[in-house]
């Protein structure tokens, strides 16, 4: 029998024309994996330079990112942060606050004197402070006279003012003891808390997700030289783009929440990049004993051409994020979207450089009821013939799981994150709930107006007036050095409810509509409003976005439009469903206990459109895995059912193993820490454990089944104007 090998081989006689012996002209992507292997030395050495280059800075991530930039860019409140950080001696939303409480008489005598003396020393020693403001009675000295808040104003941007909470809030809470309590908040510390807490959760999940990952990797390639390829490959990709954002860091501000995402969503799509390829390689080199280099450029023109496709579907997809903005926003987007730059390049060019130097060698450690040279999965053209058979049956079954799940989330309720989300000992969340304690329940987010001068007496008059708030404080002028801004008061004003209270947002909106035309709204409560509403009105323009730029992508690399149109409105489904689930988890409380959080009562409002765009790029992930088999069977022979069961026997069992990874991965992350990267966990697990499972593997080839030639019908016109985009070879 000739092997696969020969007749390729036989086709192109000439060695000049074809010097690898491939046998065919390869395209773009396998002449790059060529080119890798011809030039293994100098991509070794780029890749070599690049880790150790960029991953000098990767131990800077943590200490160099900062928690802030969660606000609404152009808003009214923010307007209001900056002109009370530079004319109202930083007496602004980013200021911190000492709270210095006694349990044993008046906190300004003896013991508690003296703590506050401290304090104020240590503050005025810090050149990043502004004004310190000692208690003032009737305003930061409670009435029992047991609880005082020092005010240190903010003479640094918001980040920097995170970064000086971790410098000085462990010097601070040391100064407890002897019936003194210290801890110090505001907005500042909750950011640096929550860091502190994320970073702990995240480190946990990490640790508790390699293991696991690896595991199943194990099993999905049975040979454990082969499952370790793809965690190299994606450490390499981690350790270079967290280098990158600390670089990045030092010309824009760069959210920590950049890194934390990007470490699991680049260890998420990494494995499956590298699943797709190695599994592709080695049913080529091992299957049909082809030729090392011709399998490099087999599986690169095959399977290399899905994930680069794949690839960018995932980049178009989190680009719309930036349309929100927001710096926190637009920084997660980027870090997310230059981890998976460098996943991509390092499974496009690494990848094939290390397949080819290990050849058979990858096969090391292998379990012994595995063939290493199956690429067509028995178990999965069985389960595509089933389906074929029965399409309607498991079709209809999958949308009423689907639909069923998605019910809930026409009850959805969002918000900005409150207080719960911190440690109940952390030092933020201590002081938040003594300030309440002290002064009322509308404290801690007390708002800030600044106006001019002139409507100084007008704006006090609407304050007094207003039912939604218990007290306000005279106002201050601008400082000396105030400049063009020398005729502007701030006055501060306390609502009657708790920061996170939907009528809040009730008492900011009449307050705008009443106060005089000169008057700013503002507060560190007011920032979270302000950027919810922003979010709420962003969300639409990004799903619209998402979903129109992830159709064109398909539509360009299958060239069909049914069933591109199709295989993104599948997308929706998984991610209305995992919502649906958010809604019961974190919403209504169930399982709470179980997953050791405590209900806010609401979603907490940056996930619909942030998650939104994570899950289609999830989702259109396993989309182009599996309708690029499909075409590339259907090209080989023109028949549905050969595209519809093809394509499950050759990816589905990839898209199984990968979603597995994923879902192990996703779900750690909700088994520790604070409730942000809970939300994160549980919505995008659910996410891909419905779209894996029942979408990609069930729903889809339904649809494939039920259009049949029409799946793959395209208008001549479109075929003229669309880039021809093949998957077969040879």
């Amino acid at each position: 029998m000739t092997s696969t090998a020969t007749r390729r081989h036989a086709r192109t006689p000439s060695h000049d024309l074809d010097p690898d012996g491939i046998g065919y002209r390869p395209g773009p992507l396998g002449r790059l994996g060529l080119w890798v292997t011809h030039h293994r030395k100098a991509t070794a050495l780029v890749w070599l330079l690049l880790v150790i280059g960029l991953g000098a800075f990767a131990p800077k991530v943590e200490a160099n990112l900062s928690g802030a930039g969660w606000q609404a860019d152009g808003s009214e409140s923010v307007a209001v942060r900056e002109l009370a950080t530079d004319s109202f001696g930083g007496n602004a939303s980013s200021a911190i606050q000492v709270v210095v409480h006694s349990t044993d008489g008046p906190v300004t005598e003896g013991r508690g004197g003296d703590v506050l003396d401290e304090v104020t020393t240590i503050l005025d020693d810090e050149p990043r402070i502004a004004d310190v403001i000692a208690p003032q009675p009737g305003a930061t000295l409670s009435q029992d006279g047991e609880t005082a808040v020092v005010l240190a104003g903010a003479g640094a941007d918001p980040n920097e003012m995170v970064r000086v909470a971790d410098d000085l809030k462990a010097e601070l809470e040391a100064l407890s003891g002897d019936g003194i309590e210290v801890n110090p908040t505001g907005a500042s510390l909750l950011w640096s808390d929550f860091n502190e807490a994320n970073l702990d959760a995240m480190l946990k999940s990490e640790m508790m997700s390699w293991p696991v990952t690896l595991a199943i990797l194990v099993l999905a390639f049975g040979a454990l030289v082969a499952a370790g390829l793809p965690l190299i490959l994606t450490l390499a990709g981690l350790v270079a783009s967290a280098g990158s954002l600390v670089l990045i860091n030092e010309l824009i501000p760069v959210s920590i929440w950049a890194m934390n995402f990007a470490m699991m969503f680049a260890l998420a799509l990494g494995i499956d990049y590298a699943l797709f390829l190695v599994v592709r390689f080695r049913a080529a080199r091992m299957g049909h004993h082809e030729t090392p280099r011709q399998a490099i450029a087999e599986t690169m023109d095959t399977a290399g051409k899905a994930v680069l496709l794949s690839g960018a579907t995932v980049l178009v997809s989190l680009s719309a994020v930036m349309l929100v903005p927001s710096p926190a926003f637009r920084s997660m987007a980027g870090g997310i979207m230059l981890a998976v730059v460098f996943v991509l390049l390092a499974t496009l060019t690494l990848l094939p450089l290390v397949l080819f130097k290990l050849d058979h060698r990858i096969n090391k450690g292998a379990l012994k009821w595995v063939h290493t040279g199956e690429h067509r999965s028995a178990r999965f053209a069985a389960w595509g013939e089933r389906l074929w058979k029965r399409p309607l049956a498991f079709g209809l079954a999958s949308l009423v799981v689907l639909l069923a799940l998605a019910a809930p989330v026409l009850g959805l309720k969002t918000a900005m994150p409150s207080i719960q989300v911190l440690p109940d000992d952390a030092s933020a969340r201590v002081g938040y709930n003594q300030v309440k304690d002290a002064f009322g329940d509308g404290a801690p987010g007390t708002l800030q107006v600044i106006t001019d001068a002139t409507d100084a007496k007008a704006t006090a008059t609407v304050l007094a007036a207003d039912p939604g708030i218990a007290g306000a404080m005279p106002a201050q002028p601008a400082s000396d050095d105030a400049g063009a801004d020398a005729d502007l008061v701030l006055i501060q004003a306390v609502p009657t409810v708790d920061p996170s209270d939907p009528e809040l947002a009730d008492t900011v909106d009449r307050l705008r509509a009443d106060l005089p035309d000169t008057a700013l709204v503002g507060g560190a409560a007011v920032e979270n409003l302000d950027l919810k509403t922003q979010l709420d009105d962003s969300t639409p323009l990004v799903i619209g976005v998402v979903l129109g730029l992830g159709f064109l992508l398909l539509l360009i690399a299958l060239q069909a439009p049914l069933i591109s149109l199709l295989g993104t409105l599948a997308s929706l489904l998984s991610t209305a469903a995992a919502f649906g689930v958010a809604r019961l988890v974190f919403q209504d409380g169930i399982g709470a206990d179980l997953l050791g959080f405590e209900s806010q009562g609401f979603l907490d409002a940056w996930a619909p459109v942030f998650f939104f765009a994570m899950i289609f790029a999830i989702a259109m992930d396993y989309t182009v895995f599996l309708l690029a088999s499909a075409k590339e069977h259907y090209e080989k022979s023109g028949d549905p059912k050969e595209a519809m069961v093809g394509s499950l026997a050759h990816s589905g069992r990839v898209i199984f193993a990968a979603g597995a990874v994923m879902v192990a991965v996703f779900f750690t992350f909700a088994l520790s820490g604070p409730l942000p990267p809970k939300e994160m966990g549980i919505v995008l697990g659910v996410a891909v454990l419905l779209d894996a499972f029942l979408v990609r593997l069930v729903l889809l080839p339904v649809m494939l089944r039920l259009t049949g030639r029409a799946a793959w019908w395209s208008p001549r016109w479109l075929t003229r104007v669309l880039p021809k985009i093949t998957f077969s070879h040879g």
